[in-house]
């Protein structure tokens, strides 16, 4: 069992466990509840977008720009397949003490 880097990294795990719970989420939503700065989120996001796993959608809300992101299909399968392979491997551990 392979872990995938894109997933695994710890802080593109928690925007995917995030948008993969919440659904589409502004920028600002983001760097707020998972307490990250923006540059950090940004960087992220682009490399979860180049991955086809996060779309991005820009809108004028009140004439203020606001950016907001979900999951592409392909995002939450490569996370689905990262919580099985966990799942697995826990129940390697549980086997493993048996």
């Amino acid at each position: 069992m392979e872990l995938d880097k894109l997933v695994h990294q710890p802080t593109r795990l928690r925007i995917f466990a995030h948008l993969y719970a919440t659904g589409e989420t502004s920028f600002t939503e983001l760097t707020e509840e998972l307490e990250i700065t923006e540059g950090n989120l940004a960087t992220h996001i682009e490399r979860m977008e180049d991955a086809d796993c996060v779309a991005v959608d820009k809108e004028f809300v009140d004439r203020k720009p606001r950016t907001s992101y979900r999951l592409t299909e392909r995002g939450e399968e490569l996370f689905e397949d990262h919580i099985e392979t966990l799942e697995a491997l826990i129940d390697g551990l549980e086997t493993d003490d048996a």
